[in-house]
């Protein structure tokens, strides 16, 4: 079989398939941090500090608790460290745990985990306890959702080099529509426990429809074609293997036979596939260290210059920032479906990847508050408005070139393994960037 002989993606089924899947791999997480005001609620301490009349755009006048004041950092150690560990094993394990296992197992546990803290929104609890269990459920989710994304992606390692392209753009539309949520709860006032049990009751609903996207996938001739190629793939190394053992000597033939009961099974090499994509995975992982290093650690906490700027005020930053950097990265995302220059050989992919090491001193010369050692050189909101554009469509794009094209530099049946290990380092990008955006922000 070839790909000339490839059935069509009738309506493009496979690939809005894709794009739901990628969807539904982040979107609980990025409603789990936009509720963030709500858990910080949920921790003072006041045992029914949970329940009262506290609305998105009121800020509280107490002074945070210990429980308040760690919970962002805890939540995103609690995040990635699951994250990374899960990816790299997910490397190793996909081979002898079962694709659909590992998918639809992983998108279940999800949604039971948001099945469960959706009804906990209305259950009134000690603040420890509650922050013990909502770190414990995100340990959960980040450790599926790793499962989840690292399979997708050799899932769509398979499949023709666009078809990541959906994987990312679900992705991006992911946190556009956490921020929107976000903006209309601003502008709404609505009470805190009121948005956030909306929030996962929403997540459910996607997770639930990625769920019954993925059962639909194996019934379509596209997929089904792609699936089989890469089978009958290893079918046929294999019986050129035993056609070689039949044609040697009976002196020569006994100690390759030892050998070929390990070289059918279907296995490759990790390291020798890192070998051939190293480029892709390092740029990838680069990308994520600079975007997660300074959005939003330093980001956040830059101040409009307008005086008296009333309601501007209030949504700069959701506006600017987070709404502004989740539509930009979508479009550079989705763009990739439609464009994909510099192709995979090109050195012009890792020259415009490091070039984006130069948005953290920009971000950190902008009107960050408060700050200590840096002077302020781009005070405007345009400056940063403008430099918030580049930096997201450039994330967006380079990231979902470097994913499209890792797992098209090897062989076909190291597809899979490829896309695997482009999400490990994917993951190890945002890990890093997690760690290093402590020393970013500290040096402002």
């Amino acid at each position: 079989m070839t790909a000339i002989n490839a059935p069509r993606d009738k309506y493009n089924a496979v690939w809005i398939i894709f794009f739901i899947l990628g969807l539904g791999t982040l979107l609980p997480w990025n409603f789990f941090m936009t509720a963030a005001m709500y858990f910080t609620s949920r921790l003072k301490d006041t045992p029914t500090g949970f329940s009262t009349n506290l609305t998105v755009n009121k800020t509280f006048v107490d002074t945070p608790n210990v429980l308040q004041s760690k919970f962002n950092n805890v939540m995103t150690l609690c995040a990635m460290v699951p994250l990374l560990i899960f990816t790299c094993l997910n490397s190793f394990i996909h081979q002898r745990i079962p694709q659909k296992l590992r998918i639809s197992g992983s998108l279940t546990v999800i949604l039971v985990v948001f099945m469960l803290t959706a009804v906990l929104v209305k259950v009134e609890m000690a603040p420890v306890t509650f922050f013990t269990l909502t770190m414990i459920k995100i340990v959960c989710i980040n450790s599926f959702g790793a499962i989840l994304q690292s399979s997708l992606f050799g899932l769509a390692g398979i499949l023709p080099a666009s078809y990541t392209t959906p994987i990312m753009s679900g992705q991006g539309l992911a946190g556009t529509f956490a921020a929107f949520s976000m903006i209309c709860a601003l502008a709404t006032g609505s009470e805190l426990q009121d948005s956030a049990f909306g929030y996962f009751i929403t997540a459910c609903v996607v997770i639930l429809l990625a769920i019954l996207s993925y059962l639909t996938l194996p019934k379509m001739e596209f997929f089904q074609y792609y699936i089989e190629s890469n089978g009958s793939r290893k079918s046929a190394d294999e019986e050129n293997k035993m056609d070689l053992l039949k044609k040697e000597s009976p002196a020569e033939k006994r100690p390759v036979v030892n050998l070929m009961e390990d070289e059918t099974k279907p296995s490759v090499s990790v390291f020798n596939i890192f070998k051939q994509i190293w480029v892709m995975a390092l740029s990838v992982c680069f990308i994520f260290t600079v975007t997660i290093g300074t959005f939003p650690s330093v980001t956040v906490d830059v101040k409009t210059t307008v005086a008296d700027g009333g309601a501007w005020m209030t949504y700069f930053i959701p506006v600017s920032c987070f709404l502004l950097f989740n539509v930009m990265d979508w479009a550079g995302r989705s763009l990739t479906a439609v464009c994909m220059w510099p192709g995979k050989d090109s050195m012009w992919l890792p020259i415009l990847v490091g070039v984006r090491v130069v948005f953290i001193p920009l971000f950190m010369l902008c009107n960050v508050k408060p700050r200590h050692y840096l002077p302020v050189l781009f005070s405007h909101d345009a400056w940063y408005i403008i430099f918030m554009i580049l930096f997201s469509f450039s994330n967006g794009y380079l990231a979902s070139l470097c994913m499209c094209f890792g797992p098209k530099k090897v062989a076909q049946h190291e597809a899979e393994t490829a896309g695997a290990i482009m999400a490990f380092f994917l993951s190890l990008g945002l890990a890093l960037g997690a760690g290093v955006s402590f020393a970013i922000r500290a040096l402002v």
